[in-house]
C-alpha cells in the first residue's frame, strides 16, 4: 500500500438505475444502506479469486484492487461495450445536458475575452458523447475557435482513428460524431477532437469532469475492535478482511480533517485524498478558465457512517467485487476536493502574477475567487433548463412542436430532479478568471475553517441538500 497520488481514471459514470426483478444477485447492505463487499455479500469472481492482471488471489487495499479491476488488463472500463452498456450519466439522459454545458462554455468564453482557441476538456470522456454534444451546440462563431479534448484513460473512441489511441498526451485528432449516442441528432456532424490520456497543459476554457471523480480509486478504512481505523483489504471475489491500523501519514491526516471516525467498531470511511489530488492536478492544467466537477457526493457534516462503496453492472446495483465484472464507485467528498482545487488555483494565480503582473482578475479583497459547491438542479436552472411544461395553447397552434416541447420538458425534469440527477453536486472552480455571471451562489466560501465548510445545506434556491446525489432508488431504476 502506498500514499502516492493516483493518476486518475478514465470514464466517470453515474450508475444507471435498475429496479427490474431478476438478473444479478441482490447485494447485501450495511446499516447505512451502502452495498457491502463483505463475505456475506460477495459475488462469484474469477475461479482462482484473483484480480485482473493478478494471479495470487492475495488481499490488497481497495485502492489497488479497484485500480486493477477497472483499468488493468481485462478491467471493467476496457470492456468492448463501454460504460454506456451498463449505466447512463446525465449526458446519456438527454442532449439538453450537453447544450447547457455549451452555454456555460460560452459564458466562460466571454469571461476570458474570447481567446483565439477556446478549449473544452472532457475528463473521463468515455465514447465522446459529451464533447461531441457540446461542440455541436455551440454558436458558429464560438465553434470556429473551439477545440475539444477528450481525456480518456481507457483509450480513444473507436471512431477517433487508430493512430492516437495509445499516446500519453495530446496525441492526435480523431473525428467524433454527434451521433455517438442516440440522444444526439444524426446530423450533428463530425467534430475534430484531440484524444489524450491526461488533460492538456496550459489551455484556456472549460474543463468539465462529469462523474469522473467517483471512479478515482481510493482506500477504505473501518474502525476495528480496538477503536482505531484499520485499512480494509479485499480479495478478488469481494471477500474483505481487516488489515493493519492506518497509523500516521497523509491518509491519517486526511481522515482527521475530512472524515473523522468515532471509536465505535464497524464505522467506515473512504479516504478521498487520491480524488483531491486528481482534481487539483486537473485544475492546475488550466492556464485560465473554469473547472467543474459534477458528481454524487457528501460533505463533512453529513458523511455516511458506513460508506458508499457500490458496484454496478448491466443497469443493476451489485456487490462491489473487484474482478473486472462490474463498475466500482463511491460517492465523492466534494468539499475536500474543493479545498484542494482552490489551493492549486491560488498557487497558479500567484505564479501567474509573478510572471504577468495584473494578469488575473482577483476578488474584491484582492484574493482569487474561491470555489462554489451547488446542486446540479441549481446550476442547470441558471443555464436555461427548467422542466416546465409548455403552454397548452401551443398544442392547438402547433401540435408537433407541443409534443417536442413536452418531451424536452420531461428530459429537463429528469436532469434537475431533486432526488435524482438534480441532486448531484457541481464543484465550480475558477482559474485566473471570475465566476461567470448568473451562476448560483453557495455556502462554501473561500477560507472555510480547516475542519471543512460550515454546517448547513448547499445553497440551492430553497433546496435543502446535505448529501448530494439523489437516492439509491433512482440509481436502481432501469437505464
Amino acid at each position: 500500500m502506498t500514499d502516492e497520488a493516483d493518476p486518475g481514471p478514465g470514464a466517470g459514470a453515474h450508475p444507471a438505475p435498475d429496479g427490474a426483478p431478476g438478473g444479478a444477485q441482490d447485494p447485501a447492505r450495511g446499516p447505512g444502506g451502502a452495498v457491502s463487499g463483505r463475505r456475506d455479500a460477495a459475488l462469484p469472481g474469477r475461479r482462482d479469486g484473483s484480480l485482473p492482471g493478478r494471479r495470487d488471489g492475495a488481499a490488497s487495499g481497495w485502492r489497488e484492487a479497484a485500480e486493477a479491476a477497472l483499468y488493468g488488463p481485462g478491467g471493467f472500463y476496457r470492456r468492448p461495450e463501454g460504460p454506456a452498456g451498463h449505466f447512463r450519466t446525465s449526458v446519456h439522459a438527454s442532449r439538453l445536458f450537453a447544450e447547457a454545458v455549451a452555454r456555460l462554455l460560452c459564458r466562460v468564453d466571454e469571461a476570458l475575452g474570447h481567446p483565439a482557441e477556446l478549449a473544452f476538456v472532457d475528463m473521463g470522456a468515455g465514447r465522446g458523447e459529451l464533447v461531441s454534444g457540446v461542440l455541436a451546440a455551440l454558436p458558429a462563431e464560438v465553434a470556429a475557435r473551439a477545440r475539444g479534448y477528450a481525456v480518456e484513460r481507457a483509450g480513444a473512441h473507436p471512431g477517433a482513428g487508430a493512430g492516437n489511441r495509445d499516446a500519453p498526451h495530446a496525441a492526435g485528432v480523431g473525428a467524433v460524431r454527434g451521433a455517438a449516442h442516440p440522444s444526439f441528432a444524426e446530423d450533428a456532424g463530425a467534430y475534430r477532437v484531440t484524444w489524450c490520456r491526461t488533460p492538456p497543459q496550459g489551455v484556456r476554457g472549460l474543463l468539465f469532469a462529469n462523474e469522473w471523480l467517483d471512479n478515482v480509486p481510493l482506500d477504505i478504512v473501518e474502525t476495528g475492535p480496538d477503536g482505531v481505523p484499520h485499512r480494509v483489504l479485499v480479495r478478488g471475489d469481494g471477500t474483505e478482511v481487516l488489515g493493519g491500523p492506518v497509523g500516521e501519514g497523509p491518509d491519517a491526516r486526511w481522515l482527521r480533517r475530512w472524515w473523522p471516525l468515532a471509536a465505535r467498531p464497524g464505522l467506515r470511511a473512504e479516504i478521498g485524498r487520491t480524488r483531491d489530488e486528481a482534481w487539483a492536478a486537473a485544475v492546475g492544467t488550466l492556464e485560465a478558465g473554469y473547472a467543474v466537477a459534477a458528481d454524487y457526493g457528501h460533505r463533512r457534516d453529513s458523511r455516511p457512517p458506513y460508506g458508499t462503496l457500490s458496484g454496478f453492472r448491466a443497469g443493476r446495483e451489485v456487490a462491489p467485487v473487484p474482478d473486472g465484472s462490474c463498475d466500482i464507485t463511491a460517492h465523492v467528498a466534494l468539499d475536500a476536493c474543493a479545498a484542494a482545487g482552490a489551493g492549486r488555483a491560488a498557487e497558479g494565480a500567484a505564479d501567474h502574477r509573478s510572471d504577468h503582473p495584473g494578469g488575473h482578475r482577483p476578488g474584491r479583497d484582492g484574493t482569487p475567487p474561491g470555489p462554489r459547491l451547488v446542486t446540479q438542479r441549481a446550476a442547470l436552472h441558471t443555464l436555461g433548463l427548467s422542466g416546465g411544461r409548455p403552454p397548452l395553447s401551443l398544442a392547438t397552434r402547433d401540435p408537433a412542436a407541443y409534443v417536442r416541447a413536452l418531451a424536452a420538458a420531461g428530459e429537463a425534469a429528469e436532469l434537475t430532479a431533486r432526488d435524482g440527477l438534480g441532486g448531484f453536486g457541481w464543484l465550480m472552480q475558477p482559474v485566473r478568471m471570475p465566476h461567470p455571471p448568473g451562476l448560483p451562489e453557495d455556502a462554501l466560501p473561500a477560507g472555510s475553517p480547516p475542519g471543512g465548510p460550515p454546517a448547513g445545506p448547499l445553497a440551492d434556491a430553497g433546496d435543502v441538500v446535505h448529501g448530494m446525489g439523489g437516492t439509491d432508488e433512482y440509481r436502481r431504476r432501469q437505464h
